[in-house]
């Protein structure tokens, strides 16, 4: 059995690379797509660099090609490969050529359990030292749609593991929607309107197992063997590489050497959702004040407006009365009492239009606090859910980048020194690279007891030659002394080496 990885490797180049996964982030400039063959027990058979955007399909058949010819094995039959080969059209073109594929399906090409056909039974598959299972399987297949063939899907096999320590949400039925947001809530504690209710997280969505489907090219194999195949790719792959990497000091740049540190990411968004779960608190509270003080100034003026308006029509059936007394014909009675009428509600107009206006206020605070309230009850869910999805963040020892940065920067430093100090005017601005033809030349060493003579060969172009004979000069003119005191002396051979 044999397995595969895709590395992208960043790389810090002066021209630029194809951009692979990652370098499209824009995170990298550019990456080189390491693909690495081995076997069963993790041991590296074969190893290929490629540009960053060679994708695992087409890196697949150029290994396989190079290592059956190079070691004459006729044929591999087994592969086990990473997600990235989950591609229809090359899963058929490996099956074609008698090889069985073993990979997992992306997150996009499923949905859940409905997206397989002839589910089996779930059997354990991993279970902790208490017996309790973590981990079940069950037999399946899935129909793997070809671009070009929609009439001849790609039949799999499946390994559908359901993994009881992990959840993902899912779409609530119609049964399980609450009648409104405050419906889960104990009867004696709904009263959010009230002064000191305290908010408890709104209910969790509706979750269920974690489904991983391992998927294969073969006819017919046994779910629990498929998925303990695909499973014992990852400490295959990662840790016999590591376990090498370790004693040769590797271990540092590859994410070995970590420790334990807050999770930033995480903290910022708790940070935010609690400063947001207080403001909301206090918006609530202020809003409550307000209906509340809203709702008395209501009844008060409701009942102002009621006892004036009494007395009006009080005052117009007197008026009315006295006018049917003095004996008005009916339709002075039906003018006058219209005309009475007018004017006791154009005097009321003013009254009942302010108790209008801070009844429509009243309710726009209580909407306004019965909306913080739910806000608040989600917020306190986030934050929940939050805790419970926050995964440990580690951080890489970076001690052995430090030591070389450092010898770097005294490197960089020690060649500036060198031109600032014996270099022409000319070289003033010079880089490394202009720098590198004085530090490669040929040359003699004689070690005296108070003198160090270097004889260096001289270059085939005059004006680098010259170039080399000013730095000699300027050389000799210092005097610069060795650490241990004696003088250096710096000339160019007139004749060339024996």
């Amino acid at each position: 059995m044999c397995t595969w990885m895709a590395i992208a490797k960043p790389s810090t180049p002066t021209r630029f690379l194809p951009r692979g996964l990652i370098g499209n982030s824009g995170k990298i400039l550019g990456c080189r797509a390491l693909t690495l063959l081995h076997d069963d027990q993790g041991h590296p058979l074969l190893a290929s660099t490629h540009r960053g955007d060679l994708h695992l399909t087409n890196g697949i058949p150029q290994v396989l090609t190079c290592y059956e010819q190079a070691t004459e094995v006729l044929h591999l039959t087994d592969l086990v490969v990473d997600r990235e080969a989950m591609a229809a059209d090359f899963l058929a073109q490996m099956s074609a050529e008698g090889r069985t594929m073993t990979t997992i399906l992306k997150t996009n090409q499923y949905t859940g359990l409905t997206s397989f056909t002839n589910v089996g039974s779930f059997v354990p598959l991993t279970v902790d030292r208490h017996g309790t299972v973590l981990r079940e399987v069950a037999p399946a297949q899935f129909l793997l749609a070809r671009p070009d063939r929609d009439d001849e899907p790609l039949r799999l096999a499946v390994a559908l593991i359901r993994d009881l320590r992990r959840t993902v949400s899912c779409s609530p039925s119609e049964e399980d929607l609450p009648r409104a947001w405050w419906a889960d809530i104990r009867h004696e504690e709904v009263a959010w309107w009230q002064q000191g209710w305290q908010a408890t997280p709104a209910p969790a969505m509706p979750t269920e197992p974690k489904l991983i489907p391992i998927v294969t090219t073969a006819e017919q194999i046994d779910a629990v063997t498929l998925a303990q195949i695909y499973i014992h790719r990852w400490p295959a792959q990662e840790n016999v590489i590591k376990d090498f990497l370790l004693p040769l000091g590797l271990d540092v740049n590859h994410g070995f050497a970590k420790t334990p540190v807050i999770n930033s990411e995480v903290n910022k968004k708790r940070e935010t959702l609690e400063k947001r779960c207080a403001n909301v608190q206090r918006f609530r509270e202020a809003a409550r004040e307000k209906a509340h003080r809203a709702s008395g100034l209501e009844t008060k003026l409701w009942k102002q407006a009621k006892e004036h308006g009494e007395k009006v029509y009080r005052t117009l059936n007197d008026r009315l009365q006295a006018l049917e007394a003095q004996g008005a014909t009916e339709g002075t009675y039906r003018a006058e009492r219209r005309k009475l009428k007018a004017e006791a509600d154009a005097e009321l107009e003013p009254l009942w239009q302010r108790v209008y206006r801070v009844r429509e206020k009243s309710h726009q605070e209580s909407s306004k606090h019965e909306r913080y309230c739910r806000e608040q009850r989600e917020l306190l869910r986030a934050l929940e859910d939050l805790a419970a999805k926050e995964r440990v963040m580690h951080e890489l020892d970076n001690r052995k980048d430090q030591i070389m940065t450092v010898c770097k920067l005294a490197l960089a430093n020690l060649a500036m020194w060198v031109r600032d100090r014996f270099f022409p005017s000319t070289y003033a601005h010079a880089t490394w690279l202009r720098l590198l033809p004085f530090f490669r030349l040929p040359g003699r060493v004689q070690w005296g007891r108070e003198v160090v003579q270097v004889e260096v060969r001289p270059f085939n172009n005059r004006q680098l030659t010259r170039d080399l004979l000013a730095v000699c000069q300027r050389v000799n003119e210092l005097q610069p002394k060795l650490p241990d005191g004696r003088l250096l002396i710096l000339h160019a051979s007139s004749s060339p080496f024996g």
